[in-house]
């Protein structure tokens, strides 16, 4: 069965369509792709849906048990980006995973409903091991990381989950554990997630890879310095064609202007430009000085929330207690309607 996509949140008709669940594995801080992938989008929906935004924890440690330190230590810090950018925790439950036990136990739950080989041919579970090198040492709890993030989205029964193209298979996946399991209790327990992509995909690290990441080192963070903006730009790549100042210079494949495409307001300036640009005369120079005064008016006034936030940790840490004891309220809740259905309420 093909997944639904949509291309904007589902309408408020369909089941669940009014919840959605997103967030991060709080293995770093935030950079710019997660700005454009994600986080800017989540400041429009929570004033029009309800909003749950999960720190990936457990998840996080799937890969990095030998480096638990990074994963305690970053929960603080994408919190703080997340409250930098806007996320309002009145209107957005901003939860820790490992804090909710019943999204272990549905895990364990949906496993039953999954062969090995299925979770070997999620493409993008095959993509990671291969991004790891784990070759055949996967961590078990890697190899089943679709049903992990199926009891995530299950448990809040959201109907909506924005992602990158990338992390599709994991919807569809997840879809396919709830079907299983509606149809093995005989009635509609679950709610069906539509993947919601973005506008805007995946954005370039500044190197020209194709992925901006934190184990790459090729991003610009939330928080960054406007020094640490300037160096970063004056690295972006652009054209290495482009050896002449009078040289015809070429769009596709240029990150400054990948960037530029997804932070310029000014679409007909840009478009000038560009074709400036292509035609010959317009220096790589020119166009980074453009991209690095717009990034460092998009990252000075995130820059000073996000130290104003971080200067009282406790109380950040009493928000994400908060959020997480309301998140639990509703993971508990879904979890007994799923032991129900499964015989397993005895008292």
């Amino acid at each position: 069965m093909t997944l639904q996509q949509t291309t904007a949140p589902a309408s408020a008709s369909a089941p669940g369509s009014q919840i959605i669940l997103t967030g991060d594995r709080p293995t770093g801080p935030l950079h710019l792709g997660h700005f454009v992938g994600s986080l800017r989008d989540r400041v429009t929906y929570q004033h029009q849906y309800r909003q749950f935004v999960m720190l990936a924890d457990s998840q996080a440690l799937t890969d990095n048990m030998d480096d638990l330190s990074k994963v305690h230590r970053n929960v603080l810090e994408v919190a703080l980006d997340y409250l930098a950018v806007g996320i309002d925790p009145a209107k957005t439950t901003i939860f820790i995973q490992s804090q909710i036990p019943e999204l272990t136990e549905l895990t364990f739950y949906y496993l039953n409903l999954v062969t090995v080989a299925r979770l070997e041919r999620n493409p993008t579970v095959k993509a990671e091991i291969v991004l790891r090198g784990f070759e055949r040492d996967i961590p078990a709890g890697f190899l089943t990381y679709p049903a992990s993030q199926a009891a995530d989205i299950t448990a809040f029964k959201a109907g909506v989950v924005p992602v990158g193209e990338d992390q599709i298979p994991m919807i569809e996946q997840c879809n396919e554990i709830v079907r299983r399991f509606n149809r093995i209790v005989g009635r509609d327990i679950l709610v069906e997630a539509k993947a919601f992509v973005p506008e805007v995909g995946r954005l370039p690290g500044i190197d020209g890879k194709a992925k901006m990441s934190k184990s790459l080192g090729n991003t610009i963070n939330l928080g960054a310095s406007a020094d640490e903006i300037r160096a970063a730009v004056k690295n972006v790549y652009t054209d290495p064609l482009h050896l002449k100042v009078s040289d015809p210079g070429h769009i596709e494949g240029n990150v400054a202007f990948s960037y530029l495409d997804a932070f310029d307001t000014d679409k007909e300036g840009l478009a000038e430009m560009k074709a400036h640009y292509q035609r010959g005369g317009l220096g790589d120079s020119i166009v980074k000085k453009r991209l690095e005064g717009i990034l460092q008016d998009l990252l000075a006034p995130i820059r000073a929330r996000r130290e104003e936030f971080a200067k009282d940790p406790a109380q950040v840490m009493k928000m994400l207690q908060e959020g997480t004891l309301k998140a639990r309220e509703v993971a508990a809740a879904t979890t007994d309607e799923v032991k129900k259905a499964l015989g397993l309420s005895y008292f």
